[in-house]
């Protein structure tokens, strides 16, 4: 390692003790993604830490998310503010470093508890995912401000609290980031062996409304249309679209309707959601879906409407990310870090950059397991060695001694 890069990464060694209390602070505020209430503690407790960093930083207000009701209605949910940081020097190279603030559990839900397993383990809710990672990414950009490379590279912050339930607001916010940075690094937590992804499939969540003619099951069971039949058809042949083994999923999340049994059910809702590895297995699907709706739609007496679609496209590794991932493998070497890759079911906000052009790293943060489950954890050695190899690469970076792709 060369000396010149030492003293930052050193003074990252320093703040192990700090990064932990951070971790532990924010993990404690529930930030569900309507959880207004917390993420806004949540904000307030980050801004205090990112007024460290030079640039003004700034709140951006998302607009609502809208979602299908138990009453096969559309109706708006209010989100919770994302964070803007933005470095302005006129530099020509930009980095865009991302992550989000939400996470999984509702107020009440988070089982178990912040807990600390022992000095090598902590667990709690979005201790891994991706809370371990905003803490990394602040004390690697505070590792670089401190080196003398800071003076050739601008960068900007973007956090939203939004991720979790596909980005429906802040979604325009990724594009134009992605349209004015060189690259992107997103802190999204790293495979369990420490490797970084290559690759993610893309996610579609869906919701599917069927609606019939309301009868009584026994008087006049023949004038009505049951829309839970209905349902039922559509969803079994829904499954038929699936492709496992190409990497095509679709699971079938929630069932709602009908009411008394005498009488025959005029709604019923399912939502569902759709993995796909390609744009070409995306598109497949869809058609299908459409096809289904189409056939029931055209039913005397029925309607069936889909809702939703695609919140993220598939991420391929492209020539662009494997020159990133090559660069940050380097990096890795440089620091005694194995960094293998390997491909992820899971989405982030490293698809919506990937697709707006922006060549992306999206899995920076801390090394973790169990995501979004009550035994999620993270391994607490992992906060100042991430921190250190994104630092690394940044300085790099700002060395000239890596080019963006």
């Amino acid at each position: 390692m060369e000396r010149r890069f030492m003293d930052s990464l050193d003074w990252i060694d320093s703040q192990r003790e700090r990064m932990i209390r951070l971790l532990e602070e924010w993990a404690a505020i529930n930030s569900y993604s309507y959880n207004l209430e917390g993420l806004a503690a949540l904000r307030a407790a980050m801004a205090r830490e990112l007024r460290r960093l030079p640039g003004a930083l700034a709140e951006i207000e998302l607009p609502p998310s809208r979602a299908i009701g138990p009453d096969g209605a559309s109706s708006a949910l209010p989100l919770g503010k994302a964070f803007s940081l933005r470095k302005d020097t006129g530099a020509a190279r930009r980095a865009l470093l991302g992550g989000h603030m939400d996470t999984v559990y509702p107020p009440g839900q988070e089982r178990p508890r912040l807990e600390r397993v022992d000095e090598k383990t902590l667990r709690g809710p979005g201790v891994a995912d991706m809370k371990g990672g905003l803490v990394v990414m602040l004390v690697a950009l505070e590792a670089f401000e401190r080196s003398p490379f800071a003076a050739h590279m601008d960068w900007e912050v973007l956090l939203n609290p939004d991720e979790e339930i596909g980005s429906p607001g802040s979604t325009p916010l990724l594009a134009e980031c992605a349209r004015r940075n060189r690259l992107g690094l997103i802190f999204e937590p790293a495979l369990p062996d420490g490797g970084l992804v290559a690759a993610r499939k893309g996610s579609g969540s869906f919701t599917a409304v069927a609606r019939g003619r309301a009868a009584h099951a026994g008087r006049n069971p023949q004038e009505g249309r049951n829309a839970i039949h209905a349902l039922a058809e559509f969803i079994v042949e829904l499954t038929g679209l699936e492709q496992p083994n190409g990497g095509t999923t679709i699971n079938v999340g929630r069932i709602e309707g009908g009411g008394a049994v005498n009488v025959v059910p005029d709604l019923a809702i399912g939502r569902f959601n759709v993995r796909a590895e390609t744009v070409d297995e995306q598109r497949r699907v869809e058609e299908g879906v459409e096809a289904l709706r189409r056939r029931i739609d055209a039913r005397e007496g029925f309607s069936l409407d889909i809702h939703g679609g695609f919140q993220a496209p598939p991420k391929r590794l492209d020539e662009r990310t494997r020159v990133l991932l090559e660069h940050a493998t380097e990096c890795g070497r440089d620091l005694g870090l194995s960094l293998p890759w390997g491909s992820s079911g899971g989405v982030s906000d490293g698809n919506r950059l990937a697709a707006a052009g922006l060549p992306t790293l999206d899995s920076l943060g801390v090394v973790g397991v169990a995501l979004h489950s009550p035994d999620e954890y993270m391994l607490v050695d992992s906060l100042t060695e991430r921190a250190r190899l994104a630092a690394l690469l940044l300085m790099k970076l700002g060395a000239g001694e890596i080019d963006p792709p």
